[in-house]
């Protein structure tokens, strides 16, 4: 089964390589498929079959795609893994993912992945691009993603997403006192130095996050993070960024305890801490088919309440060291 979808190449997009435009234009779809479609000739330029997928584009160009919108193969396989899904009906899904599991398969993993379990708990949703995920978390990020289960409320979702109409909230846990929250903006690219990992770049995608303070310990600060765009590692390099790293994000500076007067037991807790503690709490979103304003929360998971609670024992020590002065 095939879907034909066109475009037509706006000025801000003029100039730039085909395979980049269409992931800005085509949406719906993954950058590896519209890379294939490119290399397959089902993406025309102005009626011509695109030559390679570097070409430069220009305004003005009329982009055709003829999307083989057939059944997932190879690695994506439905696999019973399990899901906790916190909201479903015919159109929509809302799971809450546990850390550890990794969203897409890729070159680092296979399988195994939640969207083979959603390709297992949905199968109708072998037709639509990456099973449905309208968008995704870190493998060691936990919270809420959203699914759309029919192409029509994936496609919506998708829009949505991009015009910033979904709202994203995280905890955050960072190491140092934070006072007040604030606001980081600042463009997010591939790290000229690692490119295995992003970073603040001249040049990069536009980045802005949102934070507050929720909860403040002696060396830590607890944060509600509001994303209003979503780049690869965003809250990750932001807050890093800014020198207060998410506790746990051995990636990003966050591995390494620093603070005065740290109690021991608090510090191998903290040292012990087997990912970066970002769990996203929040989604708002208006209904892709019904247009009924949604709202979904969850509690981070296991692991980060624990660290929560071991912190405010210390945080009460400390102030009652402070009292008995």
């Amino acid at each position: 089964m095939s879907r034909v979808e066109q475009a037509e190449v706006p000025e801000h997009l003029d100039g730039q390589r085909l395979d980049a435009v269409a992931a800005q234009l085509f949406q719906a779809w993954s950058r590896s498929r519209l890379k294939t479609w490119i290399d397959e000739g089902a993406l025309t330029v102005n009626g011509a079959a695109a030559e390679k997928s570097r070409q430069p584009v220009a305004a003005g160009d009329r982009l055709e795609l003829t999307a083989d919108e057939s059944p997932l193969a190879g690695n994506d396989r439905p696999q019973a893994i399990p899901l906790t899904v916190v909201y479903e009906d015919d159109d929509i899904a809302v799971i809450n993912k546990p850390p550890g599991l990794t969203v897409h398969p890729g070159a680092g993993q296979s399988d195994s992945t939640m969207q083979n379990a959603l390709l297992h708990r949905f199968p109708k949703t072998e037709l639509l691009p990456r099973a449905g995920l309208v968008h995704r978390l870190d493998k060691d990020t936990s919270g809420l993603l959203i699914v759309g289960l029919t192409l029509t409320a994936f496609t919506r979702l998708v829009s949505d997403m991009a015009a910033r109409e979904i709202n994203r909230e995280y905890d955050a846990l960072v190491n140092g006192a934070m006072t007040a929250g604030g606001t980081v903006d600042m463009p997010i690219g591939r790290d000229p130095r690692n490119r295995l990992k992003m970073a603040v770049v001249e040049g990069g995608r536009p980045a802005v996050t949102h934070y507050r303070v929720q909860e403040r310990f002696p060396n830590h600060t607890l944060l509600r993070v509001k994303l209003e765009t979503g780049r690869t590692h965003q809250i990750r390099v932001h807050m890093a960024q800014i020198l207060h790293p998410i506790v746990g994000d051995a990636v990003y500076g966050g591995k390494v305890t620093r603070g005065r007067n740290i109690d021991e037991t608090l510090r191998a807790a903290l040292n012990g801490f087997p990912r970066q503690a970002l769990h996203a709490r929040e989604l708002r979103l208006e209904h892709p088919v019904t247009g009924e304003e949604m709202e979904f929360s969850a509690d981070p998971p296991p692991d980060m309440l624990r660290l929560f609670d071991r912190l405010r024992a210390d945080a009460a020590q400390v102030a009652a060291a402070a009292a008995a002065r």
